[in-house]
């Protein structure tokens, strides 16, 4: 009997209590993010929390490693990716800022303003900032630009992004989609070719 209940996922899952702390960690901040009010939220006894987590702060802790593996993760990767020139690796970047499958615009948010009362989570973040940073700078080294080129360059990239996402910016899609190309050009000193537009805007349906 009790095998059957576990497997009819009356306490839920890993991931199912991780998407509600991620919910709650959104609309309200990391107060939110408590065992009674996600219980609550997901209809679940408190108990059932248990199974699948040891406490709070190992609940805190995964959807830190989630923030980790998605944001600064993806961002690497997006900034290795094969491009045959170095505007068409600033458009592979730049899928970052528009594909929220990428990277969690409103998740990094919430993480920077969570780190505000955490010291140990704003080393986190500090340190994933110079993660993300060094990528950025080594795209620019491997197409021959010099080191200190391709670090102001991948500064200028970053602190722009973040500044988006720290100031809740609300623009338009389509405003900022016809304004790619001449971000392009600022942040790698050249202008996009024609045909590597057409795949960038192809991906995301312009």
């Amino acid at each position: 009997m009790e095998e059957q209940l576990q497997n009819s996922g009356w306490r839920g899952s890993p991931k199912v209590w991780l998407n509600a702390a991620y919910d709650a960690l959104l609309e309200t901040g990391v107060d939110g993010v408590k065992i009674q009010p996600l219980a609550k939220r997901l209809n679940l006894s408190r108990t059932s929390f248990y199974w699948f987590f040891k406490d709070r702060k190992e609940l805190l802790d995964a959807l830190i490693a989630q923030w980790r593996e998605k944001n600064t993760g993806n961002l690497i990767k997006q900034s290795e990716a094969y491009a045959e020139t170095v505007t068409e690796a600033m458009l592979n970047v730049t899928d970052c800022w528009l594909n929220p499958e990428l990277f969690d615009a409103k998740f990094e948010f919430a993480i920077r303003g969570w780190s505000v009362r955490s010291p140990e989570l704003l080393k986190e973040i500090q340190a994933a900032d110079q993660l993300r940073l060094d990528a950025l700078k080594q795209m620019f080294v491997r197409f021959g630009q010099n080191e200190r080129l391709a670090d102001t360059r991948a500064r200028t990239i970053y602190l722009v992004q973040i500044g988006y996402i720290s100031m809740q910016t609300d623009e338009e899609l389509s405003v900022r989609m016809q304004r790619i190309p001449e971000y392009v050009e600022v942040f790698t000193g050249q202008a996009p070719a024609q045909r590597e537009l057409d795949r960038f805007f192809a991906r995301h349906q312009q």
